[in-house]
């Protein structure tokens, strides 16, 4: 993934949630082309004319569409053709491990496991099952807790038995063979998932997975495909941009909660990362978004 015309979104979302939703109404999309990896659930309501990109797919949208994007698959929509003075965008995103891989293997949830596995292609949703679930999705931020994520669930197989689905990507665009699984992994990133706000240096996460630096910096590096420093600056901007949404704290005070060293190394490492300065961030996400 290495055009640099293609953004890296780290999205709020922590380890303790289950998802979130963002819902909006704009008159243009201007978020660029990028990719995470939560998987993303998009619904989009009367933007006739603007172009979709999902991985080496483009096309134009007609008034409403739901789009289900897998991890690490670039996609964007841009207004191209679009008029309309009210665009409706609802989208949901959730870990990749939301739902246990072992429980995915059962089989009430074959049709699920397999709609998971096309997405990494990215899929679009025949217009008589988007009329079906959107009254669904739209309803999806009025409910709490354990219901929305019940909710949520039954969306997600519904959608799976479906008829109509369409692949969009032809190529494989996803980081499939970046390989996360390890306990050494898991252990650095709970610590610094935990501690993001406090001063961490490689010399301590290194000696508490039992490998000296030099070893550690190369197997984080080969295992993420990141450095050890971008790893623990995602992990601090993901809590950035949460508190940029939920919060009213001042931009320096978001700085220093989440253990950057001062307010213009954040600026400079926000603004390289997602393309936008913090309060620029913080406008954009001027909608309703709701973590559960």
């Amino acid at each position: 993934m290495n055009n640099p015309a293609i953004t890296k979104e780290i999205t709020p979302l922590t380890q303790n949630d289950c998802f979130t939703l963002f819902s909006r109404v704009k008159k243009e999309f201007n978020f660029p082309l990028h990719y995470h990896e939560e998987f993303e659930l998009n619904l989009i309501v009367n933007a006739q004319g603007a172009k979709r990109i999902v991985g080496d797919h483009i096309e134009v949208i007609d008034d409403m569409e739901l789009v289900l994007v897998g991890p690490n698959l670039p996609h964007a929509w841009f207004t191209h053709e679009c008029k309309s003075e009210c665009i409706t965008e609802i989208t949901i995103q959730w870990h990749r491990d939301l739902i246990d891989e072992k429980l995915l293997k059962r089989n009430q949830l074959h049709f699920m496991k397999k709609m998971f596995e096309r997405s990494a292609k990215g899929i679009t949703f025949s217009r008589e099952t988007i009329e079906s679930i959107a009254p669904r999705i739209l309803s999806l931020d009025k409910k709490s807790g354990f219901d929305s994520v019940i909710s949520l669930l039954l969306i997600l197989h519904d959608l799976s038995t479906s008829r109509g689905m369409s692949s969009l990507s032809d190529a494989g665009f996803t980081e499939a063979n970046v390989s996360y699984s390890s306990r050494r992994i898991d252990k650095a990133f709970d610590y610094m998932n935990t501690n993001y706000d406090k001063p961490i240096v490689l010399k301590d996460v290194a000696k508490l997975v039992n490998m000296t630096e030099v070893s550690f910096s190369r197997f984080i590096k080969k295992r993420t495909g990141v450095t050890f420093i971008d790893s623990l600056n995602e992990i601090r901007l993901g809590h950035a941009t949460r508190m940029l949404i939920e919060t009213t704290h001042t931009i320096a005070e978001i700085s220093y909660n989440c253990g950057f060293n001062n307010i213009s190394n954040f600026n400079r490492i926000f603004k390289k990362k997602k393309g936008c300065t913090p309060t620029e961030f913080r406008q954009d996400y001027s909608g309703t978004r709701i973590f559960i």
